[in-house]
């Protein structure tokens, strides 16, 4: 259960920052109609994680990569290298050093029941994200927005307690909260949408 936990918290940052990316946002259904008209998204991003019995917070940074046609890469570049690529059938996380792990659908069927509803959130299904999640969006003005996702079904909520969203003219940053009692926050910068296609050393991340 520790790795699904541990995926689904770096799934959720990523996929979650590429359905929310929106300029001067009013509703959900601006962000979500934004959403589909962006291929890919790159941004850099720093994440804190607060954990229950540790005294200090475990810090990392790297940039993602969402694009709707592949799917998505996870870069950590700080403390240690660590990549973690995601599409409909795989999932693979890379160390220096070390061989990928793989995870599939036969392997971890409980991971990608997680997966599928987060791919809901991935092509903007509203009416899967109200089947999940209990939401309240807020219009903060100054194209400013914050929506909040309340868990209703399983597995999420026996993983989340509640995710807070926060952002401008992109998502700017994701707070956690665990059923465990630990926290995640992460904040997202340098945000781009172009070029709209993905460079040859992108694709290669998707290779298997």
């Amino acid at each position: 259960m520790s790795q699904v936990i541990h995926f689904s918290r770096l799934l959720v940052g990523a996929l979650i920052l590429f359905i929310c990316q929106a300029a001067q946002a009013v509703s959900l259904d601006d962000l979500q109609q934004r959403f589909s008209h962006q291929p890919v998204l790159r941004a850099q991003f720093e994440q804190l994680r607060t954990i229950n019995g540790m005294s200090q917070p475990l810090k990392s940074s790297g940039n993602v990569l969402i694009a709707q046609q592949h799917g998505l890469v996870w870069n950590q570049t700080k403390p240690f290298a660590l990549k973690l690529m995601m599409n409909e059938s795989r999932m693979e996380q890379s160390m220096v050093g070390q061989p990928p792990q793989v995870v599939t659908a036969d392997s971890n069927p409980q991971m990608f029941q997680f997966n599928a509803i987060l791919t809901a959130l991935f092509h903007a299904d509203r009416q899967a994200l109200e089947q999940n999640f209990r939401l309240n969006f807020s219009d903060l003005g100054n194209g400013g927005w914050q929506l909040t996702l309340q868990p209703t079904t399983m597995p999420l909520n026996k993983l989340f307690r509640q995710i807070t969203l926060n952002g401008e003219q992109f998502l700017n940053a994701i707070a956690i909260d665990d059923m465990q009692g630990d926290n995640t926050r992460i904040r997202f910068f340098d945000q781009k949408t172009q070029p709209t296609t993905l460079t040859p050393d992108e694709e290669h991340h998707f290779s298997s």
